[in-house]
């Protein structure tokens, strides 16, 4: 729950909750509707879309900004990437892997005389992506999922594709660059932020480019990979280990994916056996290439997974946050979403839960905060002061189209936070969920913030005792250990461990 304060002519400046995936967009939309932030631009908006895609003539980064419109607005982009990613993810060691991995692929490319600069995104997103001027990224989550070096790789050929196939330029000429320029200084100049790198809004879509465009891409990143001498079959092991990482993330079918790769590289059957069908070319799968599976684990031991410390963090039914020293806990049956604009929660009969926080300057009643105006629907005399936990708190009632809502404020120093709490007309489901949240929620004490420690994926050797069952309840940070366990390390159902062989756990 990394947060950032803006300054703001509405009620309190805006504070952004961290990340994670699976809101149903239409609870999404309904809150959207009923809180209003007046004379700002909304949290609720969608994110900043990028309109700029890889340059036709990459160079070095700093020589070709002196020349390359175009790689200017790239770089004008990198902050703004980096922002809705939360941040860059500094490891050496993990550091050194991505560019040895990258290294490679450059040397093989259609282009072996273009320089990346290389950047590792603090984002539990899977994605990868590249820039005009040969900025190119990766998410700690996508160097999570992988389980080898090849699959990074697989990832990687096919971003760089784009820039050699020269797509970026494709998608340009349908805009003039001063178009797109002026886009992307409209948007700086209409932020209370402007010059500040956390222009952090939620989805962001990269570049999207035509389905023709993506599968060749495909195709060059599955040549490229072979003769990089990695195992070109990686490319479509590693599209299947991306569908099912998707779904497990999905609440439901429709659930926000919009940082993921998947949402902009379409995962479709014909893809994977395409990649498989050129994969062919170097020989029978198992012939040809490594995988680099050992020094690939041996660089993401340790990294970093889930919700980052700035973040907070999710365990179970409950969220904690050491810096704001808060925690909460959702129902049973809830499932706890941490994402950038706030934390929220769904569960059973289509209930819905927002949590976030505002600067509290003005130092206002909270009765006359909850009526100053962010609110519609809100039923005036429903409004009334309460105490949570010997916090200054007020709740009151608001009623939206096909929703009734509870909003509970709650004041700590200068910082106020917000429950809102949406369930369809007439669910008795109203009462309980908004209680359970307001008793749960309290101040932590110094001893419980210091032990908070962030998730991790740690590198273990399979004993001649281990099964999956014994290292899945090693797992931390999910109910769904056995899941989540074989998904990581792309196992099936029928799959078994052999004594010797390392596999990956998530814990602290």
């Amino acid at each position: 729950m990394q947060v950032v304060a803006d300054k703001s002519t509405a009620p309190g400046a805006r504070v952004r909750l961290h990340r994670s995936t699976g809101l149903r967009r239409g609870l999404v939309a309904t809150f959207a509707a009923v809180l209003m932030l007046t004379s700002c631009q909304s949290i609720f908006e969608q994110a900043y879309v990028p309109t700029v895609s890889p340059s036709s003539n990459p160079q070095i980064v700093d020589e070709v900004q002196k020349n390359d419109p175009r790689a200017q607005m790239g770089a004008r982009e990198h902050p703004r990437i980096v922002a809705s990613y939360g941040g860059e993810y500094h490891d050496e060691k993990t550091e050194k892997l991505v560019a040895r991995i990258a290294g490679a692929l450059t040397a093989v490319s259609e282009n072996p005389a273009q320089s990346y600069r290389i950047t590792i995104l603090n984002s539990p997103a899977i994605n990868a992506f590249a820039l005009p001027g040969g900025y190119l990224y990766v998410t700690r989550g996508l160097l999570a999922l992988a389980n080898d070096a090849s699959e990074v790789a697989a990832v990687l050929s096919h971003e760089m594709a784009h820039v050699t196939a020269n797509h970026g330029i494709e998608r340009q000429r349908r805009e003039e660059a001063e178009v797109i320029a002026s886009r992307v200084v409209a948007e700086v100049l209409s932020s209370d932020i402007a010059g500040k790198q956390a222009l952090a809004r939620g989805k962001l879509r990269l570049a999207a480019f035509s389905r023709q465009q993506e599968l060749q891409a495909d195709v060059i990143g599955v040549r490229t990979l072979g003769e990089a001498g990695y195992d070109p079959y990686a490319a479509a092991r590693f599209l299947d280990s991306m569908a099912a990482y998707s779904h497990f993330t999905s609440v439901d079918p429709d659930a926000d994916q919009s940082l993921d790769f998947l949402s902009s590289h379409p995962n479709a059957p014909q893809r994977v056996e395409l990649a498989r069908r050129h994969a062919r070319a170097f020989g029978p799968e198992g012939t040809h290439g490594e995988t680099g599976r050992d020094y690939y684990l041996n660089g993401i031991n340790g990294l970093l997974y889930g919700d980052s410390p700035q973040e907070g963090y999710v365990r179970g039914q409950t969220f904690l946050h050491g810096s704001l020293g808060i925690r909460f806990d959702v129902p049973e049956g809830f499932q706890i979403d941490n994402k950038v604009e706030a934390v929220l929660a769904t569960g059973p009969g289509d209930v819905a839960i927002r949590f976030d926080g505002v600067a509290d300057n003005q130092k206002r009643s909270l009765e006359n905060y909850i009526s100053s105006g962010w609110v519609t629907g809100l039923l005036p005399e429903t409004i009334k002061p309460i105490t949570v936990n010997g916090l200054e708190a007020a709740t009151a009632r608001a009623s939206a189209d096909r929703w009734d809502f509870d909003i509970t404020v709650i004041r700590i120093g200068s910082q106020i936070f917000r429950f809102l709490t949406a369930v369809p007309k007439g669910s008795a489901m109203l009462d309980p969920t908004a209680e359970k949240l307001r008793s749960s929620f309290r101040r932590i004490t110094p001893q419980e913030a210091a032990s908070l420690k962030p998730l991790r994926v740690r590198v273990v050797t399979v004993g001649s005792g281990d099964t999956i069952g014994s290292l899945s309840a090693r797992m931390m940070g999910t109910e769904r250990k056995l899941e989540l366990f074989r998904l990581i390390n792309a196992l099936t159902p029928t799959s078994t461990l052999q004594p010797g062989s390392r596999v990956k756990i998530i814990s602290e």
